[in-house]
């Protein structure tokens, strides 16, 4: 596909070389990691205090918010005194939203201004209107009047320009031609890109930036695909705005960057989180490593295999077969991804049975639990107290034969998965595995390599989807063709679907599976997101398993948060709240935590908490309500993208959101914590 290179490996798409200053984007250099200050601009020693320790923490490059033209006219200052200690080597960039002037002011000052073409010199009124080709084109004419002068003057300068667009600031023209979609998001930015190129100016980058990772996936994907149609190769700036903070926000970015990291796409990202912009380089440097570290030279083949039948540019769940795993564990069409736990022994079976059905863990729980069985004589070791109340996946080691689990198997009926690795000349044994479940009424989850299924393929066509399942055999896998596991199992995804098998795909984060990086939890936590929230935003994935993370209960905690991070799967409360900027008007981070602390309990919620205008009510689209700065010391209140309560006193907004959360009844009084 013309997106990326390979479906199965990771071959970075070929770019133009942009310097921004002295630093060098696409081409043959590493993934540059951004982030931004958050200080009021016209604070010249607080701004240069901030980009100082950004470019100590490893920051590439520093985005400073210029919101009119006082303050563009600060980033002279600031760009005399952050080169005075000693970061000259450090690119700065302008953030500049509607107006113009602003960019001119600013380009004069930094190595790149960054321009929002929803907003740009544009109108953003939520208005509904038909636009004839003639007044679309007199806009485009007017959009051209408006931006040219950057160009001119950013060529003459020797500066870069990024034209990012949001999904949540699409200006009213776009939006009432393609609506508020990944194609509005790629035209938004091919209009100015184009009036770019009529200049002769080639050094821009691109993004194509939401809250949702499955919207801005598919955005940067059509964007490479529009591009290469028209034989443009910029490269691109990486990130998920408003992703939030603490663990949600990390698996957010992760899963969003990191997807399109794997398919080959992105020289530059920002990891944006509500915290102190600090906290956010780590996070974006593993991101980068990692991604790096499975990249191959466009010189060698790519692997390849049947197509998976992922449309790339549009979210479809792949169809599968209803199973009924255990009692109340339906797997399949309409049904949300199950979370299956493991557990490292028989004997440790009780402890964690008993800890994982916790009241705590009640909208949380732990659907499967995964054991290893070293022998057949182990299952007759697990008393009737031990079992979970779903479902018990058995591990078998290689020795263990359907004759051994068959006369200890009978009791179990409908709530025992055996899983077992089929290699290319297992056809027979796979029959009788297939046969012992069918006849006791479990279930066999067959790990495979990808390369192994032709092999496999008439027993299977034969034996059909009844009681099967499918995951991958990561350790031999590790040793195939695919550069990472996200390709290994789209690999297997389009094996089954070649075979017209609908049978689940289970996706396991295991040892085998891991990214280049080390045992932190962090590190687990990128791997995850790579992983399960990459492949689920792809629409494959009927049950999860977070196996590198040995404690069962966080475990279980982050596999959820993976789900919800992909849009999968609501266990929580979801909040999209921005990273902070220059023109943000309150303190974000404390009244995350605060709204957080009185609303968190509201599962299936989403609340969108924003420190100003600028990109809030359109990236609020998909949020029930909305808590957005309006004016120094003033809230003003959303339901969806529509204001309804202007210029509250920050002191009275938290309670009149409860209150209309209450008015619209999705407010429910919080469970008594357990004892």
């Amino acid at each position: 596909m013309s997106y990326c290179a390979s479906r199965f490996s990771t071959v970075r798409r070929p770019t133009v070389e942009v310097m921004v200053g002295g630093v060098g984007i696409g081409g043959a250099h590493p993934v540059r990691v951004q982030s931004m200050t958050t200080s009021d601009t016209q604070d010249i020693a607080a701004t240069v205090k901030q980009s100082i320790a950004l470019a100590e923490v490893g920051c590439e490059i520093v985005r400073i918010t210029a919101p009119n033209v006082a303050a563009a006219k600060c980033l002279q200052a600031i760009r005399a005194q952050f080169t005075a200690a000693g970061f000259g080597h450090v690119p700065l960039v302008a953030d500049i939203h509607f107006l113009p002037s602003a960019a001119m002011e600013a380009v004069e000052h930094v190595e790149k201004v960054r321009i929002n073409p929803g907003n740009y010199a544009d109108k953003k009124k939520f208005a509904v209107r038909e636009y004839s080709d003639a007044d679309y084109d007199s806009e485009l004419q007017r959009l051209h009047d408006a931006f040219s002068p950057l160009v001119q003057r950013a060529r003459e300068l020797g500066r870069a320009l990024r034209i990012g667009t949001n999904h949540g600031s699409l200006s009213d023209r776009i939006m009432n031609r393609y609506g508020d979609t990944p194609l509005g998001m790629v035209e938004s930015a091919l209009e100015f890109l184009r009036i770019a190129e009529s200049h002769r100016f080639k050094q821009l980058v691109l993004s194509m930036k939401s809250s949702n990772p499955k919207v801005m996936i598919q955005a940067y994907r059509l964007l490479v695909q529009r591009m290469a149609q028209e034989a443009m190769h910029y490269p691109l700036h990486l990130g998920v705005t408003e992703a939030g903070d603490g663990e949600d926000g990390r698996i957010k970015g992760a899963i969003g960057i990191g997807s399109l990291l794997l398919d080959g796409l992105g020289d530059t990202i920002r990891v944006s989180l509500t915290e102190d912009s600090v906290y956010e380089i780590p996070v974006a440097r593993a991101i980068a490593d990692k991604a790096m570290s499975l990249w191959r030279p466009a010189t060698r083949p790519a692997p390849t295999g049947p197509a998976d039948g992922i449309d790339p540019y549009h979210f479809t769940k792949r169809e599968t077969t209803a199973l009924a795993l255990g009692e109340h564990c339906p797997v399949g069409p309409e049904q949300p991804p199950r979370v299956i736990v493991r557990v490292p022994s028989v004997g440790a079976l009780p402890a964690a049975a008993r800890e994982l059905a916790s009241p705590r863990l009640a909208d949380t729980p732990a659907e499967g639990l995964l054991v290893p069985l070293a022998d057949a004589a182990e299952l007759a070791a697990l008393g009737d107290a031990a079992w979970p109340s779903g479902f018990l996946a058995l591990e078998l080691a290689p020795a263990i034969t359907p004759a051994d689990l068959a006369p200890r198997l009978t009791r179990r009926a409908g709530r025992v998965m055996l899983v077992r690795r089929f290699g290319a000349g297992d056809s027979a044994i796979l029959r009788e595995f297939a046969a012992l479940v069918r006849r006791h009424g479990h279930f066999l989850a067959c790990a495979l390599v990808p390369a192994d299924l032709p092999a496999l393929g008439k027993t299977l066509r034969e034996l059909g989807d009844d009681r099967l399942l499918f995951t991958l055999d990561a350790p031999a896998a590790a040793l195939a063709a695919p550069a990472h596991a996200t390709g290994a199992y789209r690999q297997l995804a389009g094996a089954l679907r070649e075979l017209g098998l609908r049978a689940p795909l289970w996706i396991r984060n295991t040892a085998a599976t891991t990214v280049r990086g080390d045992n932190s939890f962090l590190s687990k936590l990128l791997d995850a997101s790579f992983l399960t929230g990459g492949l689920l935003c792809d629409g494959l994935g009927d049950l999860v398993s977070i196996e590198t993370e040995s404690d069962p209960a966080r475990a279980t905690r982050l596999a959820y948060n993976v789900l919800q991070g992909a849009g999968a799967r609501i266990s929580k409360t979801e909040f999209v709240a921005c990273p902070s900027c220059g023109r943000t008007l309150f303190d974000l981070q404390t009244t995350t935590q605060r709204i957080r602390a009185q609303t968190g309990h509201l599962k299936g919620v989403k609340l969108a908490i924003m420190g100003c205008i600028v990109n809030g009510p359109g990236e609020m689209a998909d949020a029930d309500f909305g808590y957005v700065g309006g004016a120094p010391g003033k809230i003003n209140l959303y339901v969806g993208k529509n204001c309804v309560q202007y210029n509250i006193p920050q002191g009275e907004a938290d309670a009149k959101l409860i209150a209309l959360i209450k008015e619209h009844g999705k407010w429910f009084d919080a469970a008594p914590a357990p004892a």
